[in-house]
């Protein structure tokens, strides 16, 4: 479990794609990780499958993950945004975060807004029913508000979001242009909710 505050950002130093499925090695700038450890990476819950040394890590992530996130378009020179899990003492600011994306997202603008930036970005016609003004929700495993919201006849949904400056400097944000798939997770306890009405909305 993830909270959607990051930490550091990593650069990946190797990215393999095999057989459908991407090994890669990311600086993560820990020098503590544990074999085995989970780590968000862009929003992702990935395990630390080994530890060549410094602050090196290696994860592996499945077909499934490359096909609901974009970790497939990772290269070396990549910069990820990282989280380490919370632990039952961690301060939660953000938001509960399983680091299970739902889906991609576009990226469809960024406007310097004073001193910050607004962000546009357009979710999948499947996942705008989980989102709501004044909501929260993971982008590249970053715990964000939605501010504005404005539906499409195609069901797709444009979400407006305004990211501080302490905020794009130390995430990969200041790094994304227009036209960028963005991870997605939308708030699970939206989904709980729907899944234990869905008996009792039933005609």
């Amino acid at each position: 479990m993830f909270s959607g505050i990051i930490e550091k950002l990593g650069k990946v130093s190797s990215a393999t794609q095999q057989d459908g499925a991407l090994s890669c090695r990311i600086a993560t700038g820990h020098h503590d990780l544990a074999l085995g450890e989970s780590v968000a990476v862009n929003g992702v819950c990935l395990t630390v499958a080994a530890l060549p040394g410094g602050d090196a890590a290696d994860f592996f992530a499945s077909v499934e993950t490359l096909n609901r996130t974009n970790l497939g378009s990772l290269k070396a020179g990549s910069v990820v945004n990282l989280e380490r899990a919370v632990s039952m003492n961690t301060r939660l600011s953000g938001h509960l975060v399983q680091g299970h994306i739902d889906g991609k997202a576009l990226l469809r603008n960024i406007t310097p807004e004073a001193g910050a930036w607004k962000l546009e970005i357009d979710v999948p016609p499947a996942l705008s029913r989980y989102c709501v003004e004044k909501g929260s929700i993971a982008l590249n495993g970053i715990s964000l508000t939605i501010n504005t919201m404005q539906e499409f006849a195609d069901g797709t949904l444009r979400i407006g979001l305004t990211i501080i400056p302490h905020t794009w400097e130390h995430t990969n944000l200041h790094a994304a242009a227009t036209g960028d798939a963005i991870n997605v997770e939308v708030d699970v306890m939206a989904k709980y909710v729907e899944r234990l009405c869905q008996p009792y909305l039933k005609p």
